[in-house]
């Protein structure tokens, strides 16, 4: 009773590559960070005068980088595992705060501690909701 090894599929031999499609929310979340993030530098940058063009220049600079990091991350997120992940959301975040506490003309070493401080906050607050909602 010999059977044959290997049964035909549907679709034949071909390969179907799967489309990968973003939700509104991918989209969404970043851009809404990025816009958040950009018109919060361009004002503390401001100080309290009027806007001239380098604070708009640096408010969309900023803003697009942030937005396009947030998107990167979130795409790769599922192939990181949870302590790594945990580390970029925990790293973007302290980049993020430290960028924007070094726009108030303080000191180097308060920016930096503030960030990493902040960083590190999020770090384990993410490693906690990665950990407790692990599959």
């Amino acid at each position: 009773m010999a059977t044959h090894a290997a049964m035909p599929t549907r679709g034949g031999s071909r390969v179907r590559a799967r489309a990968r499609h973003h939700s509104p929310l991918a989209w969404a979340l970043p851009l809404t960070l990025g816009v958040i993030f950009g018109f919060y530098a361009a004002f503390i940058r401001r100080d309290g005068g009027p806007s001239t063009g380098g604070q708009v220049v640096l408010g969309l600079v900023s803003g697009a980088a942030l937005a396009a990091l947030c998107f990167v991350l979130g795409r790769i997120q599922h192939a990181l595992p949870r302590e790594l992940r945990a580390a970029a959301y925990g790293g973007l975040t302290a980049c993020a705060i430290g960028f924007l506490v070094s726009l108030t003309d303080t000191s180097v070493l308060r920016s930096t501690v503030l960030g990493l401080v902040v960083g590190a906050v999020m770090l384990c607050a993410s490693f906690y909701v990665f950990y407790t909602r692990e599959d």
